[in-house]
């Protein structure tokens, strides 16, 4: 019976039928990404800018745990007060990238007492909340409590800050960031402030167009306190520049800066430089030194309309 059934020539299938639509290809839905935070924005544009150093810093990291580390900083000044900084920083177990792990407790505190703290924790999935707390010698200056939303395609968050229900004080912040396109992303800011005897609100419109290939990102901001734009383009792995305007109606002022990076990674050096319409040109070269857990840094800024030049040298240790 077997052997019959083997040799039997197979069941007759029908022909299939010619589906509606099936003529033209179905475009499949795209599916975007989240847009971030909306303070990271400019974040591309503004690390290509060198940090302004002053005087002689010595940095000491020093990793007690996978989780715990602490630094110390020494900074002598030639224009300012020389000062001792510490440092310490928590970071969780629950780790959800290779940049991100939660929670994070950062703090740090100077010589004349003056304390700044910041808790970040991961409450799900897509709520995250932040806690930022400062001293200034002893007293009381700020506290601020963010609560951030990331859905799949968009993130909100709201800010409270200073609460002082005595005087009736605060500052609320909300934002709110939306993937239009997976290159477009469209969103906004409202700042509202409530003192004695003032009261008001900004509002801020923000777009962002970014490509991958060439990388390059597109910002701006424009609202009623004035207009921000700036614009990254990273060339190839070792050259990267930045374009920065800014105009604020409140200080009746703008200003324009222009900024690059240039990365050896052969020679473990990375140097940044910028320039603005305040005639300030500076430069910082970083220069790593392995096996050593050492890095030189050395930075000279001047400013041409003041006539003013300083200059800074740091060593980072771990």
């Amino acid at each position: 019976m077997g052997n019959v059934l083997a040799l039997s020539p197979p069941s007759f299938v029908p022909p299939l039928m010619p589906q509606l639509g099936s003529g033209r290809l179905e475009k499949k839905e795209e599916r975007l990404n989240n847009p971030g935070s909306f303070d990271e924005l400019h974040r591309k544009c503004k690390d290509v800018f060198p940090q302004q150093m002053e005087g002689v810093k010595l940095i000491i990291n020093k990793g007690l745990s996978s989780h715990f580390q602490v630094s110390h900083t020494i900074h002598m000044s030639t224009i300012g007060q020389s000062n001792y900084l510490f440092n310490a920083t928590y970071v969780g177990a629950k780790q959800i990238s290779q940049t991100e792990a939660f929670p994070m407790l950062i703090g740090d505190m100077d010589n004349t007492g003056s304390l700044n703290a910041q808790f970040i924790h991961l409450l799900t999935d897509r709520i995250r909340t932040k806690s930022v707390f400062q001293t200034q010698q002893s007293k009381f200056v700020t506290w601020q409590c963010d609560t951030e939303y990331r859905g799949d395609d968009y993130t909100a968050t709201l800010t409270l800050g200073n609460p002082d229900v005595v005087s009736e004080s605060v500052i609320v912040v909300a934002h709110f960031l939306q993937s239009i396109t997976r290159n477009l992303v469209l969103g906004g800011e409202m700042v509202y402030h409530r003192r004695l005897g003032e009261e008001g609100a900004i509002v801020t419109l923000a777009g962002k167009y970014s490509i991958t290939a060439p990388i390059w990102v597109a910002t701006l901001n424009i609202g009623s306190g004035g207009a921000h734009a700036s614009y990254y383009h990273k060339a190839n792995d070792q050259v990267q520049v930045g374009v920065e305007f800014e105009a604020s109606t409140r200080m009746q002022d703008t200003s324009f800066s222009f900024g690059y990076q240039l990365d050896v990674p052969k020679a473990n050096m990375m140097f940044k430089g910028s320039v603005d319409s305040n005639w300030i040109v500076g430069g910082v070269l970083e220069k790593k030194l392995p096996p050593l857990p050492l890095s030189l840094a050395l930075g000279a800024f001047i400013n041409h309309r003041k006539n003013k030049f300083q200059c800074g040298f740091s060593v980072i240790v771990g």
